[in-house]
Formats: C-alpha cells, sequence, structure tokens
C-alpha cells in the first residue's frame, strides 16, 4: 500500500471507532455526522481489502486485521498528539540550540562574557555565536534566521521587534601618561587633539558619527581625524600606543581600561548619549527557546 496516495485521517475514523466499538460515539468523539463516519470507514475497507469492523449486538467488533491495525494506530496517534501539543524548547534547561548574536566588537567586550556565563547557568545544553554587524547585514540574517537577535542602538530596529537594555554616553579615552589630557579636557585642547573615528556598521552607515559631528557643530567643537577604523577594538589600543584620542561608549571604555592602559575622560559636553536595544525579527517571536534565549539576554543587560 502507497500510503503517499492515503487520507490520513481515514486512520483517525478507525481508530476513533474501534476505540468507543460504535460509529454513532465514534462520531460524536470526532465531531462528524454518522455518515462521514460510514462513508470513511467505507474508503478504508476498500483501500484495505478487508471489512475491518462487524456488527455485533449493539455495537461493532473488529476483525483480527484491525485488532491487528489497532495498537500501531494507538501508538502513532499519540505520539503525533504530543508532538503537536509539546512547544519546542518549553524545557529551558534541555534547550539544545546553537544561539546568534550580532553586535559590534564593543557589545562583544564588554556585555558578551556576561551573558555568557548567564546563558549557560539558565539553557546549559545551550551554545552562542556570536557574529559583527557587518556580517548581519550582508547575509540579511534577522530575516534570512542566520541570526537571532541583534544588539545595537535603537535607530537600528526600524521595522523589528526590540527592546531598551541601557542608556549609554560617550567619553574620551587617551593613554595613560598622556602629556596634554590629565583629569579634564577644555573645548579649546579638545579641538586642537588629533582623534581616532570609529565606523561601526550598523544598518545606516555612518549614523553614530553623523550624530557625533552634530553635537560637536551644536558645542561650537571641531576634532581633526588623523584615522579611521572600523572597531572600538582597534582604536583603543591605537590610542594606548599614542597621544591619539577616541570618543567611544563609556560601558565599552571601562571594559578596555582593565586591559590597557588607558584613561577615560570626560567630554566637554553633554547629552551624547544612546539607548542600546534588543533586536530581533517577529518571526522568532513565538519560538518558546528563542524567547528564552532573549530573556537571558535582557535578564541580564538590562540596567
Amino acid at each position: 500500500m502507497n500510503l503517499s496516495g492515503m487520507d490520513m485521517n481515514l486512520f483517525l475514523v478507525l481508530h476513533a471507532v474501534l476505540k468507543e466499538k460504535s460509529a454513532t460515539r465514534a462520531a460524536k468523539r470526532l465531531n462528524l455526522s454518522q455518515s462521514a463516519v460510514s462513508n470513511a470507514l467505507a474508503r478504508l475497507r476498500a483501500a484495505l481489502n478487508d471489512p475491518l469492523v462487524v456488527r455485533s449486538g449493539r455495537g461493532l467488533a473488529p476483525t483480527p486485521r484491525a485488532i491487528s491495525l489497532f495498537p500501531h494506530l494507538d501508538s502513532a496517534i499519540a505520539h503525533l498528539q504530543s508532538a503537536a501539543n509539546q512547544q519546542p524548547g518549553s524545557d529551558v534547561a534541555n534547550v539544545v540550540r546553537c544561539f546568534t548574536l550580532a553586535c559590534a566588537d564593543g557589545f562583544q567586550i564588554c556585555d558578551v562574557p556576561r551573558l555568557v556565563e548567564a546563558l549557560w547557568r539558565r539553557m546549559p545544553r545551550a551554545s552562542l555565536r556570536v557574529v559583527s554587524t557587518d556580517y548581519l547585514y550582508a547575509s540579511n540574517g534577522l530575516e534570512s534566521g542566520e541570526v537571532d537577535v541583534l544588539l545595537a542602538a535603537k535607530h537600528s530596529a526600524k521595522g523589528l521587534r526590540w527592546t531598551n537594555l541601557y542608556h549609554d554616553d560617550g567619553v574620551l579615552i587617551v593613554r595613560r601618561g598622556h602629556p596634554q589630557v590629565s583629569k579634564r579636557i577644555s573645548r579649546e585642547l579638545f579641538s586642537s587633539l588629533q582623534h581616532v573615528d570609529v565606523m561601526i556598521s550598523s544598518g545606516q552607515i555612518g549614523h553614530a558619527r553623523k550624530r557625533y559631528e552634530v553635537f560637536l557643530k551644536k558645542n561650537h567643537l571641531s576634532r581633526r581625524v588623523v584615522l579611521t577604523v572600523p572597531s572600538f577594538t582597534a582604536a583603543a589600543i591605537v590610542v594606548a600606543r599614542s597621544d591619539f584620542v577616541a570618543g567611544i561608549p563609556r560601558r565599552v571604555a571601562r571594559s578596555f581600561s582593565k586591559y590597557l592602559p588607558l584613561k577615560i575622560i570626560e567630554l566637554p559636553f553633554k547629552d551624547f548619549a544612546a539607548d542600546v536595544a534588543l533586536i530581533w525579527h517577529s518571526r522568532t517571536e513565538a519560538d518558546q527557546a528563542a524567547r528564552h534565549f532573549r530573556e537571558t539576554l535582557i535578564e541580564t543587560l538590562r540596567e
């Protein structure tokens, strides 16, 4: 028999009839008419070349063929019902999946270590892959399924699901022992220093840089950019080995200052800040495992 050409609903009807030993009760159980049950039985009898059930008193008695079929039907339907009722990923401790997080290198330094610890406490069988924002946009990652979540400034969430995590402001980093900068920096000194610019891909190339330039203009400041790099890491290493300076997020600066000979200097103007958000595609909104992953990330990083 070729099952691909069979209507599987016929076996559901036979299972109900064998359970109830009555076409009437089977029809009620399946929310069908009695004639629909009778028609289904007739089609299955023809396909299997066996009566399957015969009248016996007020009920129906199974044939030997039906008796041999029943335990297989019962087991198969029970497994299907269990699979239909089970929400994948509902058991958070047993989720076996590799989740992919896209973020700039600054977040990789200051946020990913904490996330890894929290993730493996809550989801010990899961694993994590971290990719760059360049990879995200090149692969259309959130929409294609290559990436589960993006950690970025809120402006990157256009057309996507998101939730705020924290507010981060900008600071200046300089090397310890810088000949011109000690604890504070004047507007005049800021404009005279040589700056390292960081160009991070964020879906809108240069968005953060444009905002920075607007703030500088608003505060009647200028800067001499002598080097442009694609990562906060490169900027921090260059600054630690030169008299250049760089404006980067405070959280990132704190992380780098633990490993490099850097000082954090307050900018000579206020209010240059951004809301950092967790961003994801609506296609994963109802996925339980993905939801557990997002909840872990939110609980770990939200301030």
